[in-house]
């Protein structure tokens, strides 16, 4: 057996690695006739790559021996073995990974995700009547008539049909407001309207009680947006220029740069921010684009947040239109026709958290009625 000490610790080698060596020294004994010693040092931790093996000869006669090829492949070869040799006695020892038992862990961790449930799955109706705010909660409570709070607001529609609505109508705006010709044969008309809806949108939000996106430039939004839609009755240059830089401004606050600051009204003068012809035409946009959403319970289910966000625009829609400065907003039979209209359109809400199709079918059904007995009245 050979050991070599290396600085650091000791190797031993032994078995064939020792037999191997020894045959290599005695034959290169044999044809060089010198006597050799071999010194090896260490760096760092012994391993394949962590090791160095210095080999010096010292000659038995002469003081700088004369190898041939074929002795200086032989040391090689001895060098070779001496490597891969240490490497493997160096190897670290790792301990064996444990093993566990089905009984060892029996009652610490459950069989399957299902034992660890209890109780069934609640439904979402469940959820809401549990919490404030919820589904059961807008069922019980009605906002009482000239109750401007905030609450009411928050009462007829999410924050989230708010904000795609925004995003729609700002996409269809841009479509319309492109090139001075088509706006002059038309456009301004389709604008008015786009103008109007987004001044009302943003109108509800300075008024939002919850957290709604674009509250912070709410209320310049609408001043500029209310401003340029009712100079929207014609289609000529200067308006179009107009127009066009209310696009670049809606893109601005799209993207999150916000609005130019500017001074605001503080509170909602709604008789510069809508006016009442262009929202019953989007009315009756909004009431076709929900009838078409639940003729039938496979479409209702295909789409329920088309079904939420168009009935809750037709509840939104209802209380702009009876507020102070909008047309006969004083008048007790069309206020009463209007909130016929809102709580018709909540009833289809309520009925989409219930998953009651019936109900649905029965609120949208209502909300028809409520408009044609107005239009029966005023028209």
């Amino acid at each position: 057996m050979f050991r070599f000490n290396l600085g650091r610790g000791s190797f031993s080698l032994g078995g064939c690695f020792a037999r191997g060596f020894c045959f290599l020294a005695r034959r290169l004994f044999l044809v060089t006739g010198s006597r050799f010693s071999l010194v090896l040092s260490a760096l760092g931790k012994p391993s394949l790559f962590g090791v160095k093996l210095e080999v010096w000869i010292q000659p038995f006669t002469s003081p700088e021996p004369v190898m041939t090829a074929r002795t200086k492949r032989r040391i090689s070869v001895i060098f070779l073995c001496l490597f891969f040799a240490i490497s493997l006695q160096a190897e670290e020892k790792r301990a064996k990974p444990p093993k566990f038992s089905g009984t060892e862990t029996k009652g610490i961790f459950f069989d399957s995700v299902g034992q660890a449930i209890r109780g069934t799955r609640p439904t979402l109706a469940e959820l809401q009547s549990k919490r404030p705010g919820g589904a059961s909660t807008v069922a019980q409570s009605k906002p009482e008539a000239g109750d401007d709070a905030g609450g009411v607001w928050d009462k007829l529609i999410s924050a989230t049909s708010i904000e795609d609505e925004i995003k729609r109508v700002k996409l269809h705006y841009d479509s319309v407001v492109t090139q001075p010709g088509p706006f002059k044969s038309g456009g301004y008309q389709d604008a008015r309207l786009d103008l109007m809806v987004l001044s009302s949108l943003f109108a509800i939000i300075t008024e939002y009680g919850g957290d709604v996106r674009w509250k912070k430039d709410a209320a310049i939004a609408r001043d500029l947006l209310g401003r340029t839609a009712f100079n929207c009755n014609e289609g000529t240059t200067q308006v179009f220029n107009e127009a066009r830089a209310r696009k670049d401004d809606l893109q601005d606050l799209m993207s999150g740069s916000g609005l130019r600051s500017g001074k605001a009204a503080e509170t909602n003068d709604w008789a510069s921010i809508a006016d009442r012809s262009p929202m019953m035409e989007y009315l009756e946009n909004l009431r076709e684009s929900l009838r078409e959403a639940t003729n039938d319970e496979a479409d209702v289910k295909a789409d329920p947040d088309a079904v939420r966000r168009s009935a809750e625009l037709i509840a939104v829609l209802g209380k702009v239109l009876t507020s102070e400065g909008m047309d006969d907003w004083d008048d007790e039979d069309y206020t009463a026709y209007s909130k016929q209209m809102t709580e018709a359109a909540r009833d289809v809400t309520r009925g989409l958290e219930l998953n009651d199709y019936d109900a649905i079918r029965k609120a949208v059904g209502a909300v028809s009625q409520s408009c044609d007995a107005c239009h029966g009245d005023y028209r």
